[in-house]
């Protein structure tokens, strides 16, 4: 086996020859999950299409639906932030099939309260704050179980973080199809129901799949339930990111730079699609380009990224992902060179959330990883609902071109910190060189409960 040596100068690939205990696993577990995973998204996915087209069909309010949107986003915000401890203390189990029930029900209400007549608009806003207050605890619950689900599965942590990344990309694309035929041929109505059915699916998917795992139990605690207990738990995850530089590096960036792509796929790109392009139809071959070669680079990632350094395949990806696009939509009219350059991105974008999945989990101890991930989830998503606000009014102010090389500027900052700032070289050191999942394989004596 090909090692990889610490000091010294490293180079950017070494070939990593697996062992072959760690091919021997029990993978019912990872696999349920990402099956759970991939229907419950793609459920989310259809939500996302058929409510706003829901509310303007009902209603004919564009402020309506951007109400409703509000309504659902700023729940998934405070769960994150208050929602750590309440996963640990219940159980990642029983949290992650309440909120996909909970998600459920109210998908289904909204439908069914049309049906017979009754639904008011009140009525949508609060089933639609449902749906994001019990969205996020069951993401966050689902995802830290992610480290002991390759451990079991005998595979490289690396890899079980593409094929995680991967399955949700799949799912966004698989709702995003199916959510435009389906609108068309059942209504938007019946589209929620189906979109309640999957979380029907999911939720006995995960609870089956992870039954008699420990750590998907409620973690037991010497101190009792108490008000001053949580503050203690909630306040150490926050602490934990604060004192960590890589993970609060990891925050900020991922902070600043998830509220300049909304602003790009919000506004930007579509306004440009119809000024300079041939409409939607142009905007949706562009989404479709980058999403199609954003699961691909998930996938291929995970599969070969053990064998690569982490901390220079970050950030050549960041810098890919970044200015780019935003130069070419500013410099061109035409349809080639933009669908060019985001299919590019896209494939640099699909290592991004691999790897950034891989060095939290090897960062953060098992014990605090819901409260930790309740954490970075809140502080990645509070800037984003601005940047769509902020890119129309620069477009309203000085011009789609130089908003477009504004927001490129100050994307190129954010991501020249992975090469400027020491901390970020500590992606290479999480763990292992390469992780303690790849470096030092896990042996499987054989399944524990499943």
């Amino acid at each position: 086996m090909t090692c990889f040596v610490r000091g010294g100068r490293f180079p950017l690939w070494e070939t990593t020859v697996v062992p072959e205990d760690f091919l021997t696993g029990d993978r019912r577990a990872l696999t349920a999950v990402l099956a759970a995973n991939l229907v419950s998204i793609t459920g989310n996915c259809l939500t996302y299409m058929g409510v706003p087209w829901f509310v303007l069909q009902s209603t004919g309010s564009a402020a309506k639906a951007g109400i409703v949107a509000f309504c659902t986003l700023l729940p998934v915000v405070l769960a994150a932030l208050v929602g750590g401890p309440v996963i640990d203390r219940i159980g990642r189990r029983r949290v992650s099939v309440a909120s996909d029930l909970a998600c459920g029900i109210a998908v289904a209400a909204i439908p069914l309260l049309q049906f017979v007549g009754i639904l008011q608009f009140w009525m949508l806003c609060v089933l639609m704050a449902m749906t994001g207050l019990f969205r996020s605890p069951g993401e966050t619950a689902r995802g830290v179980l992610l480290p002991t689900l390759a451990e079991r599965a005998g595979m490289p942590l690396t890899r079980a973080a593409g094929l995680y990344d991967g399955a949700a990309r799949c799912a966004a694309l698989t709702g995003s199809a199916l959510g435009g035929v389906l609108i068309a041929v059942l209504g938007a109505e019946n589209v929620l129901l189906v979109d309640a059915a999957t979380f029907a699916v999911s939720a006995p998917l995960f609870a089956f799949g992870v039954r008699g795992l420990p750590e998907a139990q409620a973690q037991r605690r010497v101190e009792p339930a108490s008000l001053r207990a949580y503050r203690r738990e909630l306040a150490e995850g926050y602490r934990f990111v604060a004192a960590t530089p890589l993970l609060l590096g990891l925050c900020l960036m991922t902070l600043m730079t998830r509220g300049l792509d909304q602003g790009w796929s919000a506004v930007l790109l579509p306004v440009d699609a119809r000024q300079e392009l041939d409409g939607s139809i142009d905007l949706g071959l562009l989404n479709a380009a980058f999403g199609v070669c954003a699961l691909t680079g998930a996938l291929v990632y995970g599969a070969v990224g053990s064998r690569f350094r982490r901390w220079p395949v970050f950030t050549i990806a960041f810098l890919i992902v970044g200015l780019p696009r935003f130069v070419v939509a500013a410099s061109t009219d035409t349809f080639a060179p933009l669908a060019m350059i985001m299919a590019v991105e896209g494939l640099a974008c699909g290592v991004l959330n691999p790897i950034m999945a891989t060095v939290t989990y090897e960062t953060v101890p098992e014990e605090l990883r819901s409260r930790v991930l309740s954490a970075t989830t809140a502080a990645v998503q509070m800037v984003t609902p601005l940047g769509g606000l902020a890119a129309g009014f620069l477009v309203d102010s000085v011009g789609l071109p130089s908003t477009l090389l504004t927001v490129g500027g100050v994307y190129l900052l954010a991501t020249l910190c992975p090469a400027i700032f020491p901390a970020w070289r500590q992606m290479d050191s999480t763990g292992s060189p390469h992780g303690r999942a790849e470096s030092s394989p896990p042996r499987v004596s054989g399944p524990k409960g499943v």
